[in-house]
């Protein structure tokens, strides 16, 4: 009979995982899962729900590690875990998330309706977006990382696959503790800890914690500090009762906290484009900042849009603009620093995040049948600020915008002192500092007295989110003697997002702001107002995702050595949403301290500088809000078959259906034509696999091959400084091999080596943002100073065609971009809707022209997808030396190579991730009776500054590349001892 076949996948993973200081053993597992007969395999047995199976008799692609691996390969957290496991990558991105990438799936997905193609874990359970990914690992029985759609054996949907974090529970056989101290460069300092007590003969308690406090990263240049550090715990306390033989019940209390300056993004990148249409070309990325007349603080506050936007006040708006489109721009004189660990900037990142979760888990068996219930709360937060553009920028045209402000504040005008009064109290304080609105969540900012004031008046974005959620999850499975066995699982999930904001705020937001409304209320007859909201504000007002899923497999041992798994599975998933995006949308009183939106505070609102604001054109009448509902639901499942050739010697071939439901992307401001919601996606999963043992375990040998037919891929762009989601089709395949080798006890050698192909499959059209034109020389690339944003105009009279409509607005013609831009259009500054308007009306003089927004669509076909190296490698070594004295002297050294990939789906050179090698190496002496330890270690020995990852902003915010990269050199020392 095979071994607890019932959960021989994702609940009942095995792995043999590379073993840190213990001795290799198999045999008879205890309840750790660790064998207990010495011989030159070590064999490691993961436990879930009371079943028990080895990673070579589970027919799927799974790695493990246990607390020894973890600490021998210096797994520290998830981003260590992309460097030894096969087609797996791991980055930060922006807006506070991450992506864990298995096969070139990962969370491309952005946006507050988005699933995770890689479903998070916490012993079996799912969490809904967890902070895990910041934290460290402390105190845990082991991390398993399952390839491939797991949905027929976990109670959340996966694509990509699973990372399911086992906690550490307590032992009731006996007391026992343990601490370890450690001190590295960056004056880092971290403490472990950890105590297991039983109480009587059925409870045990175990409390485990870690602290973690280091200096930054990063120097800022502007001050001399260092940024970017670390100060964050967690401790968790976990209780077990086992009233009798055939009961568990395990209670789980954890609490994270995180408050430091830590950077979202490691450093901007961008060729700098001069002409300012763009502001960063398509070639390449260079230290250098984006060419600010092109973003929409560029815009809306330059000379030209206020003669335009402002035309009828005659030359009341002379001097009011803070730039030229035509001069230099904030960021002219800038030097950027040309190193990835080196920034300027004027305000320090704040970083604050926490979790709390409490678990319930029951477990009985009846005989054959065993149950499980599992119930999870979680509550989760993120705040973050930092620098928008991390350098310091100047204000072209500040001494004759500011001296025409403070003049018409000082009655220069009859009539306009009231109106431009309450800009200057705002703006500047009384030690010459430029004010900029605070990031409130009540939606005041400097014009009701709550502002970040610095000597050049800084731009920042704020992205915060709160989190409720709970799953009740129950499976029934059996252990029957004979050749049939099953498992049957239903789950329940409510996931609610309580607040979720994107902020940027910029002096020029102020003043552009202040002065538009000023000058129209005053136009107006109105009282003296500003434009609300005095900054760009995407704001979720509340997310509830409702959730429920049937799952099942059933388990048919055909022969002693034929094996079938079939499973299905139910998924029925129902989001609703309520937002709204604002920036300079409605009037607002400068007497107004309360809420903007209230009309009570506000008789203003909702009639605006513009028009009156309505959060949802889509809906007939002006609407407050936007709200959106979607509902989704799939049968999906698991095919496999599982030969035995010998009890060394697997082999397996499955077919496995994933899915991932659709959602809602936010509101835009403003209003471009992208769908209200985004469909789901499926995918299609093909694997054979072969696990084989050679020479009495001296050598395992794995080897993988993979095909997925994607449909549906949901890849997340920027549009007006929000992230919406498109879906495209995909093709993937890839192989993958894991080698560890025992020439005897003393040595221990492991391999990982993968190869990955993952493209766009078929036909699709998509805008590329970084050139609109689509690589046609006859278009003209448009900047609309109305909003940042970018159109194209087509045809072969577009420069004459848009030379003719900008002479009448008072702007310049085409002009072409520098010849090593990646550009084959001009560009301009114009409006979009001023050129559709007349392509309609004039187009034909000018042998037809047409306007794209937001440009000429280009074929995606066979483009490689983002995040998907095309080959990993890893190498670790670990020798054990002996002394007489029973001693060990442990060294180890590990290198992994992560091959080229992209950071964006549209490829080219100015997308491209280079290639990187990471190398760590430790040495640890242990005592004979091994309670203590000593180690030194280092890690990323060669420096290097590794990118995992990249993100493309929008054209309103000057096309600049952040990237995201691993930790540089750290090394040092640690202690610990276990009682």
């Amino acid at each position: 009979m095979r071994i607890r076949a019932s959960l021989m996948a994702g609940i009942c993973a095995g792995a043999i995982a590379v073993p840190a200081y213990a001795q290799d053993v198999t045999g008879d597992s205890d309840e750790s899962g660790i064998a207990e007969e010495t011989t030159t395999e070590r064999v490691i047995i993961v436990t879930a729900q009371r079943q028990a199976q080895s990673l070579q008799e589970v027919p799927i692609a799974v790695s493990a590690f246990d607390t020894e691996a973890l600490e021998a390969q210096q797994i520290e957290n998830a981003s260590d875990l992309q460097l030894t496991l096969p087609n797996v990558s791991f980055t930060k991105s922006n807006f506070t998330a991450s992506s864990f990438t298995i096969r070139g799936i990962g969370d491309l997905c952005v946006g507050v309706s988005c699933d995770s193609a890689t479903a998070i874990h916490l012993n079996s359970a799912p969490l809904f977006g967890t902070r895990l990914f910041e934290t460290e690992y402390f105190d845990l029985e082991r991390v398993e990382v399952l390839r491939g759609p797991q949905g027929t054996l976990f109670g959340r949907n996966a694509t990509s696959g699973v990372v399911n974090v086992v906690t550490a529970k307590p032992d009731l056989s006996g007391f026992s503790a343990s601490a370890d101290l450690e001190y590295g460069n960056y004056n880092s300092m971290k403490a472990k800890g950890m105590i297991n007590l039983p109480i009587g003969d059925s409870i045990g308690l175990r409390v485990a914690g870690f602290w973690l406090d280091r200096d930054g990263y990063t120097e800022n240049l502007y001050d001399g500090n260092d940024i970017d550090d670390r100060e964050m715990f967690a401790v968790r306390g976990s209780l077990r009762f086992e009233p009798g033989p055939d009961t568990t019940i395990d209670l789980m209390g954890y609490y994270f906290e995180e408050d430091d300056n830590r950077l979202r993004i490691q450093k901007q990148l961008c060729q700098r484009d001069p002409t300012g249409v763009l502001g960063c070309l398509n070639n390449r990325r260079d230290f250098a900042k984006t060419n600010s007349n092109s973003t929409f603080t560029g815009t809306l506050g330059s000379q030209e849009f206020f003669n335009i936007a402002l035309g009828a006040f005659g030359p009341l708006v002379n001097n009011l603009g803070l730039n030229s489109l035509y001069g230099p721009d904030a960021y002219a004189n800038f030097q950027e620093p040309a190193d990835v660990r080196k920034v300027n900037t004027q305000f320090t990142p704040e970083y604050y995040s926490d979790e709390l979760q409490l678990q319930a888990h029951l477990e009985h068996s009846f005989g054959d049948i065993n149950l499980s219930l599992t119930g999870t709360y979680q509550e989760t937060s993120v705040d973050s600020r930092q620098d928008y553009n991390l350098g310091v920028g100047e204000i072209p045209n500040q001494v004759a915008a500011f001296g025409t402000i403070q003049a018409y504040a000082a009655g220069a005008v009859p009539g306009l002192e009231p109106y431009f009064q309450p800009i200057v109290d705002a703006l500047f304080d009384s030690s010459g500092n430029l004010c900029v609105s605070d990031t409130r969540l009540d939606n005041r900012g400097a014009f009701e007295g709550f502002s970040v004031c610095t000597p050049d008046g800084t731009q920042f974005d704020r992205s915060n989110q709160e989190n409720e959620s709970y799953s009740v999850e129950a499976i029934v499975s059996s252990d029957f003697d004979g050749s049939f066995n099953f498992l049957l699982g239903g789950i329940y999930a409510n996931s609610k997002v309580l607040e979720n904001s994107y902020f940027v705020n910029a002096f020029a937001i102020d003043y552009v702001t202040g002065v538009i409304g000023s000058l129209i209320s005053f136009g107006g007859g109105l009282p003296p107002a500003y434009g609300g909201t005095s900054f760009f504000r995407n704001n979720t007002q509340d997310f509830e995702l409702e959730s429920f899923g049937i799952f099942g497999e059933a388990y048919i041992d055909v022969t002693d050595r034929l094996k079938i798994t079939a499973g299905l599975r139910y998924n029925d998933d129902t989001k609703s949403i309520r937002a709204r995006s604002t920036l300079l949308s409605f009037f607002n009183p400068y007497a107004n301290d309360g809420d903007p939106f209230d009309p009570t505070a506000n008789p203003l609102y909702p009639n605006g500088p513009f028009g009156p604001f309505d959060a949802d054109p889509g809906t007939a009448g002006l609407q407050d809000v936007q709200e959106r509902d979607v509902a989704f639901d799939e049968i999906t499942g698991r095919f496999v078959v599982d030969y035995e050739l010998s009890p060394d010697n697997h082999l397996y071939a499955s077919y496995s259906r994933g899915y991932k439901s659709g959602g809602i992307n936010p509101p835009l401001q403003p209003i471009f034509a992208v769908p209200d919601s985004f469909g789901p996606e499926s995918i299609d999963a093909f694997e054979i696999g072969s696990k084989n043992s050679f020479l009495d375990g001296a050598l395992q040998f794995n080897a993988t091959a993979f095909y997925y037919k994607y449909k549906d891929l949901q890849l997340s762009r920027i549009i007006a400084r929000t992230s919406v989601n498109d879906t495209i089709d995909a093709d993937i395949w890839g192989l993958e091999f894991e080698t560890i080798i025992r020439p005897d006890y003393n040595w221990l050698v492991n391999m990982n080596v993968s190869f990955l192909n993952a493209e766009v499959a078929g036909d699709q059209f998509f805008s590329n943002p970084r050139d609109p034109g689509g690589g046609d020389p006859d278009a003209v690339i448009i900047k609309d100073i109305t909003n940042g944003a970018l159109c194209a105009v087509t045809g072969a009279g577009a420069n004459a065609f848009v030379a003719a409509v900008n002479g009448g607005l008072g702007l310049q013609g085409p002009t072409a971009f520098p010849s090593d831009g990646g550009i084959a259009s001009t560009g301009a500054f114009s409006i979009c809707s001023a050129l559709d308007a007349q392509a309609t009306a004039i187009g034909a003089l000018f042998g037809g022209v047409q306007v794209l927004s937001p440009g000429v669509q280009v074929n995606l076909k066979g483009n490689k997808l983002p995040q998907a190296p095309e080959m990993k490698a890893s190498l670790g070594v670990q020798y054990t030396a002996e002394f007489d004295n029973g001693m060990t002297l442990v060294p180890r050294f590990d290198i992994a190579f992560t091959g080229e990939q992209y950071g964006n789906v549209f490829n080219g050179p100015v997308n491209r991730i280079e290639p990187f090698v990471q190398a760590n190496a430790q040495i640890q002496l242990n005592s004979a009776d091994e309670n203590w330890y000593v180690r030194g270690w280092v890690q990323n020995i060669f420096d290097s500054d590794s990118v995992t990852g990249l993100y493309v902003t929008d054209a309103s915010s000057g096309l600049f590349s952040n990237i995201f990269t691993l930790d540089p050199r750290r090394y040092g020392i640690a202690v610990g001892a276990k009682f």
